[in-house]
């Protein structure tokens, strides 16, 4: 297991849809890519997507699919885990499709004003004892805005009744417009969408959702402009 993870941290290294600042770049504001993505990157100027904490990548590869006209993002700090989504977009060929290897804190200083058209946040940890590393606190909602173009949104899809609570709590005190909510996405809200865009992103599925599904686990969903 050792062997093959550290193999797979190898492999990223050489991986051209994976971007790898250094903690020395991101501390002093010199990303290259900073402000740059369209251009450098992705070579076009299609609105940029992220998914923070993306795990393997199979929501980013996902939502890609969805969207050939968007530019995907998936930010996480473990290369064995984007290893996966970055492997597949590579075999497959989507150029719409990227990662950045990185902690979030640094979110400001990979990317530059009004850069970032939506964000994701699929299935991140609720961090039960520590509030504010939350992805949806005020400290991390302060530096969305700072990336985002003005009506973007945050979407968050998670199986953690206490992260949904907490968002929603933070929704609230901050007066902000919710687009979309449900604390049952499966039963209550796909059914009442018809066909709208929104029905195939939500049907993406990762590991770790078909597990809390298989365990009875209800999806929450909402989706809201900082």
């Amino acid at each position: 297991m050792a062997k093959r993870k550290l193999q797979r941290f190898a492999d990223v290294e050489t991986f051209d849809n994976v971007a790898k600042p250094t903690t020395e770049q991101a501390m002093q504001d010199s990303f290259p890519l900073k402000g740059k993505w369209h251009k450098e990157f992705f070579k076009n100027e299609n609105p940029i997507v992220l998914e923070l904490a993306c795990g393997k990548g199979e929501y980013t590869v996902g939502l890609a699919k969805n969207y050939p006209d968007k530019n995907f993002l998936g930010v996480d700090i473990k290369g064995n885990r984007l290893w996966h989504g970055a492997k597949y977009a590579l075999e497959n060929k989507m150029n719409n499709v990227g990662f950045v290897r990185t902690r979030i804190d640094f979110i400001t200083q990979l990317f530059a004003a009004d850069e970032v058209s939506e964000i994701w946040i699929t299935f991140a940890d609720p961090q039960k004892e520590r509030p504010r590393k939350r992805l949806t606190g005020e400290m991390f909602l302060n530096r969305y805005r700072k990336i985002m173009k003005a009506g973007g949104k945050i979407n968050l899809k998670s199986d953690s009744d206490l992260l949904y609570e907490f968002t929603k709590e933070m929704v609230a005190e901050g007066k902000l417009k919710v687009e979309v909510d449900s604390a049952n996405i499966y039963e209550e809200l796909l059914p009442s969408l018809g066909d709208a865009p929104l029905v195939k992103d939500l049907e993406i599925k990762t590991y770790y959702e078909k597990r809390w599904l298989s365990e009875g686990k209800k999806i929450k969903f909402i989706s809201f402009i900082p």
